[in-house]
């Protein structure tokens, strides 16, 4: 019974459920370890996340990098 409950919700719900997930996660560290060490991570997983994107879609760093610190002057 509970695991078709968790099966609905992982099919019908799931941007909610991730959310809900990551909003306890961050409650959680934020109450444990302070706002801004939370923060920090949240800022470094988000970072994670989108690199491994960027590597899952073959994102080319090196031509990003290159246009970022390119001589402007």
């Amino acid at each position: 019974m509970l695991y078709k409950l968790f099966q609905e919700i992982i099919e019908n719900h799931r941007g909610k459920a991730v959310g809900a997930i990551l909003g306890l996660a961050f409650g959680w560290f934020a109450i444990s370890y302070g706002l801004f060490k939370a923060l920090f991570v949240s800022l470094c997983v988000s970072i994670g996340y989108f690199v491994g994107k960027g590597v899952d879609q073959s994102f080319d760093f090196r031509e990003a990098f290159d246009r970022l610190f390119r001589d402007r002057w």
